[in-house]
C-alpha cells in the first residue's frame, strides 16, 4: 500500500535522467567529490595530506551509508556534519582532513551549481531536439495554406509551416538565453563562513596566493572555468533566479505552443498522438481531448509561478547570509527542472507525432476565403474594363446576402459562385479559380519559412548536432 505522499513530478512526469541529476546519490557523491578536490588542492599547496588519505576518500565516493548519515543527523541536526562523519567512518585514515577549512556551503552551494549546470545541459538537449522537430514540421507544411487568426477571428491566410516558425523562433530565443546562462555559471569556490577565506588564509599561513590558487584547482577539478569573484557565505541567490528564468522562458514558449494546439484541436485541424486504447473521457467515449497539450500548459503554469521563489529568496538574503533560502531552494529549483523536463518531452511528442488534416483546413479556408478574394476580383475585373463602383456595389450586395444565409441557415459560402454567375463580372471558371487560389493569399509565408529554417535554425542545429537524437518516453 502506498500511504505516503509522492511528488507527481517524479511518479508521472519527469524523465529518469532528470530525476537522477537531483537524486540523493548524485548530490552526496558530489559532496564527496568536492571534499576530494579540496584535499587534493590543499595537498598540492603544501598541507600535510597524504596520497593514502586521498586514495581512501576516492574509494568511498559512491558507497554512501544513508542509514548512518540519518543517525548522525538525528543527533547533530546538521546534514553536512552528518555526512562528514559518515564519510569519515568510511575513511578512517582521512577522517581528520575531510572538510578541512571549509564551511557547509562549500559542499552545499558548489553542488547546487554543479547539479544545475548538469540539469541545464539536459534541458538543452531536449530543447535542441524540440527545435529540430518543430523545424521539420514547418518544412513539411511550409506550402499548406491555412486560415490565420487574429483575436481568434478569421484573418488573412498563412501556411501551416509558417505558423510553426513562430513556435520555433520562441524556442531559439530560449536556447540563446540558456547558452548565455551556461556560459556565466561559476562555482562558489572555498570562501569560508563570510566570504573572506579567512580559514584558508590561516591554513596557508597568510599566503593569499595559495588561497586564490586553491579555488582555481577546485574549479578545474570540477570542470568549471572559475569561481565567483566575491561572495558572502553563499553564492548570490540571483543565480538561482537567473537559471529558473531560463526555464520560465521555455515554459512560456511551450504554453503558447500548447494553447495553439488546443485551439487547432478544437477546429479539428490537428490531433495530438493518440494511443489505440487511450480514453479521452470517462463519460464521453467519442472524445479525443488534447490532454498532452493541456499537461504542457498546466506544468508551464507551475514553472512560471515557481520562478517567483528564487526572486523572493534573492531579495531577502541578509548581509553575508541567512538560512531562509535553504528549505525553499531544496524544493523550488529541482522541481522547476523536473517540470521543464516533462514539458519539453511532451512538446517533442506532440509536434513529432501529431496529425494534420488538410481537408478540414481547406474547408475552414473555403468558408472565409471568398470574402478575402473579392478585392482581387474587383481589381481584375476593373482592369478588364469593368465599372469599379458598379462592381463594388455588386460585391457588397452578394456578400451581405451570403453572410446572412450562412448565419441564418448554416449554408456554405457560395459567394464565388454568385459572382461567377453574375454577368456584370464576366469571369470564366478558370479565371475565378486563379483569383481564389489560396496560395495567392499567403504572401511570402512559404519563402519566409524556408529562409528562417535555412538561415536561423539549420546553423543552430549544425552547431548542436551532437545533441540531436533523443528517446522520449511519456506517461499518458
Amino acid at each position: 500500500m502506498k500511504n505516503t505522499y509522492e511528488s507527481p513530478l517524479c511518479s508521472r512526469y519527469a524523465s529518469t535522467e532528470m530525476k537522477r541529476i537531483f537524486s540523493p546519490d548524485e548530490k552526496f557523491s558530489t559532496w564527496r567529490r568536492l571534499w576530494v578536490a579540496l584535499a587534493e588542492g590543499e595537498k598540492k599547496l603544501g598541507l600535510d595530506i597524504t596520497d593514502d588519505q586521498i586514495d581512501e576518500m576516492k574509494a568511498h565516493i559512491y558507497d554512501i551509508d544513508y542509514d548512518l548519515a540519518a543517525k548522525y543527523e538525528s543527533e547533530v541536526r546538521h546534514d553536512v556534519m552528518a555526512h562528514v562523519r559518515t564519510f569519515g567512518d568510511a575513511c578512517p585514515k582521512a577522517k581528520g582532513i575531510i572538510h578541512l577549512g571549509a564551511t557547509s556551503c562549500y559542499v552545499g552551494d558548489n553542488t547546487d551549481v554543479i547539479l544545475m549546470r548538469a540539469a541545464l545541459l539536459q534541458i538543452k538537449k531536449l530543447l535542441v531536439n524540440a527545435i529540430r522537430a518543430t523545424a521539420d514540421f514547418a518544412m513539411e507544411y511550409k506550402s499548406l495554406p491555412t486560415l490565420a487568426y487574429t483575436h481568434f477571428q478569421a484573418a488573412q491566410p498563412t501556411t501551416v509551416g509558417k505558423r510553426a516558425t513562430l513556435w520555433c523562433n520562441d524556442l531559439l530565443s530560449d536556447l540563446r538565453h540558456l547558452d548565455f546562462q551556461l556560459s556565466e555559471m561559476k562555482l562558489l569556490g572555498c570562501k569560508g563562513t563570510t566570504g573572506t577565506s579567512a580559514s584558508f588564509l590561516e591554513l596557508f599561513d597568510g599566503d593569499t596566493e595559495k588561497v586564490s590558487e586553491l579555488e582555481k584547482l577546485i574549479a578545474d577539478k570540477m570542470g568549471f572555468d572559475g569561481c565567483v569573484p566575491v561572495s558572502g557565505q553563499t553564492y548570490s541567490r540571483k543565480l538561482d533566479y537567473d537559471v529558473l528564468s531560463v526555464l520560465c522562458g521555455i515554459a512560456q514558449s511551450a504554453s503558447k505552443f500548447a494553447g495553439d494546439i488546443r485551439l487547432l484541436s478544437h477546429l479539428k485541424e490537428f490531433d495530438e498522438p493518440f494511443e489505440s486504447g487511450q480514453i479521452g473521457s470517462s463519460a464521453m467515449a467519442y472524445k479525443r481531448n488534447p490532454m498532452r497539450s493541456e499537461r504542457i500548459a498546466s506544468l508551464s503554469r507551475y514553472v512560471m509561478a515557481d520562478v517567483m521563489n528564487p526572486a523572493f529568496t534573492a531579495a531577502s538574503q541578509w548581509l553575508e547570509r541567512t538560512l531562509d533560502d535553504s528549505a525553499n531552494k531544496r524544493i523550488s529549483v529541482p522541481e522547476a527542472f523536473l517540470a521543464t523536463d516533462a514539458i519539453l518531452s511532451l512538446y517533442i511528442n506532440v509536434i513529432s507525432g501529431g496529425s494534420v488534416y488538410p481537408a478540414i483546413i481547406k474547408r475552414h479556408l473555403d468558408e472565409e476565403l471568398p470574402f478575402m478574394a473579392t478585392e482581387n476580383i474587383l481589381m481584375y475585373c476593373v482592369k478588364k474594363g469593368g465599372d469599379r463602383q458598379a462592381l463594388h456595389e455588386a460585391i457588397r450586395v452578394h456578400s451581405v446576402a451570403v453572410a446572412k444565409e450562412m448565419k441564418l441557415s448554416g449554408g456554405k459560402n457560395d459567394l464565388l459562385d454568385r459572382i461567377l454567375s453574375d454577368p456584370a463580372f464576366g469571369l470564366t471558371k478558370s479565371e475565378m479559380d486563379e483569383l481564389s487560389d489560396p496560395k495567392t493569399f499567403t504572401g511570402c509565408a512559404e519563402k519566409q519559412t524556408e529562409d528562417f529554417i535555412s538561415g536561423y535554425v539549420d546553423p543552430v542545429l549544425a552547431k548542436n548536432g551532437d545533441l540531436l537524437g533523443i528517446n522520449i518516453k511519456i506517461n499518458v
